[in-house]
């Protein structure tokens, strides 16, 4: 497989004078990232996280794109009032935009441009800022940090804090690297550890100065300060052999007061400094991506013979499940070196005797389930289609299962030399879904991912749920899955997008969650990559 060349950019997003949409209160906006995938189809890379009550926002998670220099990548940064918790943006209040090359945010590294709400008309005073920067080191900085006797600021009930950690940017300017979660109500706080890429806290010089600042966060008005200080990440990372604090000083307090001491401790409970993997780390590093594929031969399909049935060849040989299969199929195959990919059917009365299965082999061999390439899958399911009966119910967990048995063993080996794909394309009338909520929380915890194409117009509001986009999925007995392994989208969103469109927003979660699974068991590539020499 022919990797070409990438470069990992990182992008820091502020805005300034975000029009009001909320009434009585100022917006609560967030920045998605859009990448154009042809004509007028986009689709989401990143986003950053909420920030409440702000029309001036500095966010603080920073927006991660591979820049592929031999591509025009035409980008959109979206402003967005959130005012609920479902991860649609369809439903919240569009701030403004932005759309550019990513080549022109790299070649100008800082960009200050006006927001529009569509072409032509600008957003208010709204603007944006975006700052890139090339990331080549692959190490982050792990941190645990909690305070002690911070000053309390609120008349009533005592202070909620956070903590910003800024380092100097390319101008001299401070810039914000991380804004840690706010702790209500307690002046001796303990923060959740975080981790941040060494180039974004401190351009991986660990002698560079980090200013950190802690607030009281006020919902309504700007947040107080209730002190700073300044320190290096090499004086962090010596909390291994002494303890490591920090008076909290109020700059105006200190001037005013003669026996000022501070006001608060900050204590760095721990801090190391870890290696950050890449999916392409992993891929180039031996891991091979095994693919399995389950088709939907239920009875809502509709009867092939018809023209109205889901599974019903066009002239051309086509239908939605050949589709989906091929477009998806043709990007997954690179990464696995053997082509052969095992393909079942579901919810089909299955020759010779005619029970239902709902895990049988397309080419009907149980023994050797495997198909020569994408081609061969084709091939088994226009030979299967003429010889089952479609029946029911729809039962997805007896196939996750299956892919799952096979996660399992490959875990075993303790290494991450071998990842898991399983792509079920259905109609979306599910029936064991309780099981197969069970099945996904189980699987979570294994080397695999689950990509559910919906064929067909029906409401996929099962399909939504278990994709686990608003919320953690969880199973019947309230058991959380480990990390997010589904990505479900609905295949008439693409009927009239380029090919690869289907296969970009499908794909588009598998790096991210074949890196979660090793990072969540710190397990390195099996060759992990040289570490280049940093320029000087």
């Amino acid at each position: 497989m022919a990797t070409e060349c990438v470069t990992k950019v990182e992008l820091s997003i502020s805005c300034q004078n975000l029009i009001d949409k909320d009434v009585g209160s100022k917006s609560d906006p967030l920045c998605v990232l859009l990448q154009n995938m042809g004509g007028d189809k986009w689709v989401e890379l990143d986003r950053t996280e909420k920030i409440k009550n702000c029309q001036d926002p500095e966010f603080s998670k920073k927006l991660h794109i591979d820049y592929y220099f031999e591509k025009v990548q035409n980008l959109k940064f979206g402003i967005y009032d959130i005012d609920n918790k479902s991860v649609d943006l369809s439903d919240d209040d569009y701030l403004g935009g932005f759309e550019c090359t990513l080549g022109q945010v790299v070649s100008s590294r800082k960009l200050i441009r006006p927001l529009e709400l569509k072409k032509g008309k600008p957003a208010g005073k709204g603007m944006i800022t975006i700052t890139a920067e090339e990331i080549n080191d692959n190490r982050c900085v792990v941190l645990e940090v909690e305070a002690r006797n911070l000053d309390k600021k609120d008349l009533f009930g005592k202070s909620d804090p956070f903590l910003e950690f800024f380092k100097q940017g390319q101008d001299g300017k401070l810039q914000l690297a991380y804004r840690t979660e706010v702790i209500k109500n307690n002046l001796n706080p303990c923060w959740k550890p975080f981790s941040v890429s060494l180039q974004t806290f401190c351009n991986s010089d660990l002698n560079k100065p980090i200013k950190v600042s802690c607030y009281d966060k006020d919902e309504d008005t700007s947040s107080d300060l209730i002190g700073e200080f300044t320190c290096t990440t090499t004086q962090l990372l010596d909390v291994m052999n002494r303890a490591v604090e920090y008076d909290c000083i109020h700059p105006e307090k200190k001037q005013k007061k003669k026996n000022y001491k501070n006001s608060g401790v900050v204590k760095i409970k721990s801090c190391k400094i870890e290696a950050e993997y890449s999916f392409l780390d992993y891929i180039m590093g031996g891991c091979q991506i095994n693919f399995t594929v389950g088709i939907d031969f239920t009875g809502s399909n509709g009867d092939p013979r018809s023209p109205d049935s889901l599974h019903y060849m066009s002239p051309n040989g086509l239908n939605q499940y050949l589709s989906a299969i091929w477009s998806v199929g043709q990007v997954i195959q690179d990464y696995d070196t053997d082509k052969l990919f095992p393909a079942f059917g579901f919810g089909a009365q299955v020759p010779p005797n005619f029970q239902v299965s709902h895990e049988f082999a397309l080419n009907f061999n149980s023994n050797n389930p495997y198909c020569q390439g994408i081609q061969g899958i084709v091939e088994a399911y226009r030979m299967a289609l003429p010889q089952v009966k479609l029946y029911g119910p729809t039962n997805f967990s007896p196939i996750i299962n299956h892919v799952g048995r096979f996660a399992s063993s490959a875990a075993q080996q303790g290494n991450a030399s071998q990842y898991f794909v399983l792509l079920i394309i259905t109609d979306g009338e599910i029936t064991d879904l309780d099981q197969t909520r069970q099945s996904i929380v189980n699987c979570s915890r294994l080397p695999m991912s689950i990509i559910i194409i919906g064929v067909g117009q029906a409401d996929f509001k099962a399909m939504e749920f278990l994709d686990g986009d608003n919320g953690v999925l969880k199973s019947l007995t309230g058991e959380a899955a480990a990390r997010d392994i589904v990505q479900f989208v609905p295949f008439r969103n693409f009927e009239n997008a380029p090919k690869e469109a289907l296969a970009q927003s499908v794909l588009a979660e598998v790096p991210k969650q074949l890196v979660s699974y090793f990072k969540m068991l710190n397990l390195p590539p099996v060759q992990p990559p040289k570490q280049q020499p940093k320029a000087l």
